[in-house]
């Protein structure tokens, strides 16, 4: 098995072009170094030095000397990231979707430490469905995720509604047109289904109404179906109050309202600590202060 060990050999020996420096260099005899050397080679199934006049390297140890280099800083980084890791204690991990609104999800974020939660926060954003399955695994700690959502078995917050506007090609007559009609002549930009299936699908039925069908197109991001929008080819609905364009014109999604749903999950098998407890009540906490009147009910 090649070890940190056999690399720090063949870097020594190649550096110091002499055995005994180079045994002196890494701790041990030169007997041991030279055998960690052969095994070295066996490994790797090429001679690394020339050892008829001195020591120099092969042209296969000259192509993999640079390889091993990386890998030694490599391992290096690694120990110094666990070491600083345990230094500094406690880790909050938290995951965020893409539809949260900047502003809101760094409020969000920081909450658990503005609430006295002492722990290192780190914030990975990723769709509702990953989200989920990154929580049930034990891989985040807490969540913000979509509602509705089949939760599998984790705990749950209390659902918040934010408000949300439909943006739409700003066209000069459209004060004197009707403007749900303008908006149902074009696409909706839409995140893939997948993503969150559920939530999906009520955003989806709750437009459609009495069963007229909801023409969408996929789009990557919202800035994505922004673009599309500026372009008069679709209309976006969004929680984002700061996302806007040239050409683009903004208004409050009513009949229907359509806010988004969110809450907070966890799994409480494995949020037992006091801190992570804490955590989830300020996470819960700053979701439940973005609420505004008028958004809607839950569903």
């Amino acid at each position: 098995m090649l070890t940190e060990r056999h690399l720090e050999i063949f870097v020594a020996l190649a550096e110091e072009e002499h055995f005994g420096d180079a045994a002196q260099r890494v701790g041990i005899t030169q007997p041991p170094l030279s055998q960690a050397l052969r095994r070295l080679e066996l490994l790797l199934g090429v001679r690394l030095f020339d050892r008829e006049r001195g020591v120099s390297l092969t042209e296969e140890g000259a192509a993999l000397l640079p390889h091993a280099r990386r890998a030694l800083t490599a391992l290096g980084e690694l120990r110094e990231t666990g070491s600083r890791e345990s230094a500094d204690g406690r880790r909050l991990r938290l995951g965020l979707p893409p539809e949260l609104p900047p502003r809101l999800g760094a409020t969000v974020a920081a909450s658990p430490v503005r609430g006295g939660v002492r722990a290192r926060v780190s914030v990975v954003t990723a769709p509702t469905a990953t989200l989920l399955t990154d929580v049930s695994a034990g891989r985040l700690d807490l969540a913000v995720v979509r509602h509705p959502a089949v939760l599998h078995g984790l705990s749950a917050g209390p659902v918040t509604l934010l408000p949300t506007w439909l943006l739409e090609p700003d066209r000069a007559e459209a004060a004197q047109r009707d403007a749900a009609h303008l908006a149902r002549g074009l696409p909706y930009a839409v995140r893939p289904r997948a993503e969150s299936p559920a939530a999906h699908d009520l955003f989806l039925d709750t437009i459609a109404g009495r069963g007229r069908r909801v023409e969408t197109v996929v789009v990557s991001d919202e800035r994505a179906g922004l673009a599309l929008v500026a372009a008069g080819q679709a209309v976006l609905v969004t929680a984002d109050e700061s996302l806007t364009a040239d050409g683009v014109s903004r208004r409050p999604t009513t009949s229907p309202a359509l806010p988004l749903r969110l809450r907070v999950v966890w799994d409480a098998r494995r949020l037992a600590a006091a801190h992570a407890a804490a955590a989830a009540e300020a996470l819960v906490g700053a979701l439940a202060s973005a609420h505004r009147p008028g958004a809607g009910a839950a569903r």
